[in-house]
């Protein structure tokens, strides 16, 4: 059996600057006493994401689900919404918080995004939008799926919770749809502690939405929505400031252990990488490999042996939304998926972050090089 790697690696982990420099921004957050209510920093980091980003309207919220709970509410989404069964429960869970009747779609064997040519054929006069994931944080068709919705007088919602960054053509993914939701949870590429943001295309947009993350107040004594509290708080903004200030760092490091996996990697028997297209400019945010024959190990053989020496590689995404209990009584999860069935039974995450070191990362490379014949007792 191989050794440990020296000490338990996850599948990723947070990027933290240095607490000195965080320091003086607590300092001015205690000064000023405001902690929330689109505070100085909450503002500034609006301002500067959205110049980053490359887009003109983003309101930020708590959390990537309030987020995209919230996104349904604006865009008054009812009904049944087409989605894909092959991503993280918030997607589906947010439908269910607003009473929508997820209905799944299977999915493309090349990018695992929603397969737009499956979604046709599940709208009924019952559909109202499409959810879309932009998987591992590699664009859907976007141009199909915009086709598909304007034949069909239907709305475009992107969960791009995985997408800080990313650009296809020169351009940033998260202007198309009708509305792009994104997360700045802990493990994700750019940090707000927890995090995320809706983007959308028009101040008066905007506007509905900032009203409903804070309750439906214009002022004071105005309130005009029926709203929740979705608020950032400044601590949170604050944290993605001093992020910005190191975003181009941590995407050199995260390429960098992107292009060593791809090399030692690209030529394993049995391993079958996540293909990105040349006109996409990713994040590196993770790594993706497929299990297949003639690998010695099936994809939960290779889990358990990375288990066995602590380091966490992930069956993301597994089991499907679809086979939750949960949604068991929803039509389309009984129906077969089965492209969105066979990834989930071949994809294991491999650790990527930026203090991932090259001795941990070629521990890890060697054992998916080598992997245990039979398991060892």
């Amino acid at each position: 059996m191989m050794s440990s790697p020296g000490s338990r690696l996850p599948v990723t982990q947070p990027f933290l600057p240095p607490l000195e420099e965080f320091l003086p921004y607590l300092e001015q957050i205690w000064s000023s006493k405001q902690l929330s209510n689109n505070g100085p920093f909450h503002r500034q980091l609006e301002a500067r994401l959205a110049d980053y980003l490359g887009v003109e309207y983003i309101s930020l919220f708590a959390n990537g689900t309030i987020a995209l709970i919230t996104a349904l509410q604006a865009l008054g989404i009812k009904g049944e919404v087409i989605t894909s069964p092959y991503s993280f429960v918030a997607t589906s869970h947010a439908l269910m918080w607003n009473g929508i009747r997820p209905v799944f779609a299977d999915i493309d064997p090349n990018s695992a995004n929603i397969d737009p040519a499956r979604i046709e054929a599940l709208i009924t006069e019952r559909t109202t939008a499409i959810l879309p994931v932009h998987v591992y944080g590699t664009p859907c068709d976007m141009d199909a799926i915009q086709r598909i919705a304007d034949r069909h007088g239907l709305q475009v919602i992107y969960d791009a919770a995985h997408c800080f960054g990313v650009k296809q053509d020169g351009r940033s993914i998260l202007l198309d749809g009708d509305l792009s939701i994104l997360s700045f949870h802990a493990t994700k590429v750019f940090n707000t502690f927890e995090g995320g943001a809706i983007v959308c295309h028009s101040a008066e947009m905007k506007q509905h939405i900032d009203h409903l993350k804070n309750f439906g107040f214009v002022d004071e004594i105005t309130v005009v929505e029926a709203g929740i509290n979705g608020k950032m708080s400044e601590i949170q903004s604050a944290m993605g400031l001093l992020q910005l200030q190191y975003i181009d760092e941590i995407s050199i490091r995260r390429r960098r252990l992107y292009e060593r996996y791809v090399a030692a990697l690209s030529q394993v028997p049995g391993i079958a990488l996540h293909p990105v297209a040349n006109n996409v400019e990713w994040n590196y945010a993770y790594f993706p490999i497929y299990i297949t024959a003639p690998y010695p190990l099936d994809r939960d053989g290779l889990y358990q042996a990375f288990r066995d020496v602590d380091v966490l590689a992930r069956r993301y995404f597994y089991p499907l939304i679809s086979d939750f209990a949960i949604y068991h009584s929803e039509p389309s999860a009984l129906q077969p998926l089965p492209v969105a069935k066979r990834k989930a039974e071949q994809v294991l995450c491999l650790p990527i972050y930026p203090d991932l070191s090259d001795e941990q990362q070629d521990f890890i490379i060697n054992l998916v090089r080598n992997p245990p014949r039979t398991k060892e007792t």
